[in-house]
């Protein structure tokens, strides 16, 4: 679907240069001099690379749409996680870079959102909030009981949060997978 340049919005995914590119950042420039346009900042679906592009509304880009499917975590195998669609059954391959730093809380069995181009696995999004378990943290010392002071904990993944000073070892949390942030208990 081809759009005006100033009508790129964050968020949008389109076709530049023989890429496939995100707009991050969009910033909609009237100089006194000449026409309006807009500055637009794009990532790299593919390679992260980034971009500053400016836009005329008179320049016409390609956006894409990805589709959508929910895929259910089998395995990891050599560096690629195994997906399977939950309506064909079918098993899809996707390399285990694609999650980055949340891979820790892919858990067996979980349901992500994968997003296709054509038949292309681009990204992965695990759901915003999983519940894991603490295998390790300091005990509760008497008396410590600022509202604001929380303690390290090693959660059963290996990942190290920050978690209030009433919850123990053994204990089940909620963690937002986006911030790496303790939620509440489970």
């Amino acid at each position: 679907m081809k759009i005006n340049g100033n009508e790129i919005r964050p968020g949008n995914i389109i076709e530049h240069d023989g890429g496939l590119w995100v707009a991050v950042k969009t910033a909609h420039v009237k100089p006194g001099k000449g026409g309006a346009f807009a500055q637009v900042e794009l990532k790299n679906v593919r390679d992260g690379r980034k971009l500053n592009e400016r836009f005329r509304s008179a320049d016409k880009v390609e956006r894409v749409r990805l589709d959508q499917k929910d895929q259910q975590f089998l395995y990891e195998t050599d560096g690629k996680l195994v997906f399977m669609d939950s309506e064909t059954y079918e098993q899809i391959e996707i390399d285990a870079e694609i999650l980055g730093e949340r891979r820790p809380f892919l858990q067996d069995g979980m349901t992500v959102t994968v997003e296709f181009y054509e038949e292309e696995a681009l990204s992965c999004a695990l759901p915003e909030k999983v519940t894991c378990e603490i295998v390790e943290t300091e005990p509760v010392v008497k008396g410590q009981t600022a509202a604001n002071s929380f303690k390290p904990a090693v959660l059963d993944n290996g990942v190290r949060v920050m978690v209030p000073p009433f919850v123990g070892s053994g204990e089940k949390i909620v963690v937002n997978t986006e911030t790496f942030e303790y939620v509440e208990r489970a």
